[in-house]
Parts: C-alpha cells; sequence; structure tokens
C-alpha cells in the first residue's frame, strides 16, 4: 500500500517508469525498480490511477477492451523481461532473460490498432 505521512509504518519503495507506447485508454509501459516489494508495480501504478490490464485486485479488468479480449488476458499484465537480482544464499549475482509470451504479444497487436 502507498501511506501518508503518519498513517502506519511503511518500508521504502521505488519504481522508475518509462512510456513505450500509448494507445485508446492503455499504455505500455517498461519499469525499472529500486526496491522489490511485494506487489510493488502492481501497487504503485494503481496508485497513480493506472492498474494494470487485467489485475482485478488493484482496479483492473473492468474496461469493455479486457471483457472483449479475456481469452488472451491471463491475470495482470506484467512481464519480467529481464530480472536481476542475489542470490539470498550464495551471495552470486543471478540474470534470467525471457521474450514476451504469446498471449501478451497477441494483445499488444490488438492494442496497436487502437493508436491515438
Amino acid at each position: 500500500a502507498v501511506l501518508k505521512e503518519g498513517q502506519g509504518t511503511a518500508r521504502n519503495a521505488v519504481t522508475h517508469y518509462t512510456v513505450i507506447a500509448r494507445y485508446k485508454g492503455f499504455s505500455l509501459v517498461r519499469c525499472e525498480l529500486e526496491t522489490g516489494r511485494t506487489h510493488q508495480i502492481r501497487v504503485h501504478m494503481a496508485y497513480k490511477g493506472h492498474p494494470l490490464v487485467g489485475d482485478v485486485i488493484y482496479g483492473g479488468g473492468r474496461t469493455q477492451f479486457e471483457a472483449a479480449n479475456k481469452h488472451l488476458i491471463n491475470g495482470q499484465c506484467l512481464h519480467a523481461k529481464e530480472l536481476s537480482l542475489t542470490h539470498p544464499k550464495t551471495g552470486k549475482l543471478m540474470h534470467f532473460e525471457c521474450e514476451l509470451p504469446e498471449d501478451m504479444k497477441k494483445l499488444i497487436e490488438k492494442l496497436e490498432k487502437t493508436i491515438l
């Protein structure tokens, strides 16, 4: 949760984002995290008024586009293309990369047809 001063104990969480493409009612964004909090991207984007497509917990999943494309949406549309972390036991830096899944590629293709 995003807490205001005096609302309770919060841990710092920092997300940097860049808009990659804009569509009618949606945007494709790249997020870089300084911290790794549970649901961090989902919480920050919802707080900014831009919940993730398909994220019914944090305010997404409510548009006509999402209803019409349910077959392409398997939960929140969030994908880690690249992930680096320090292994908690060995201390070794680990790096992983994974291309966008086909269902998300198809969803983006549909969104591209709605470019402003």
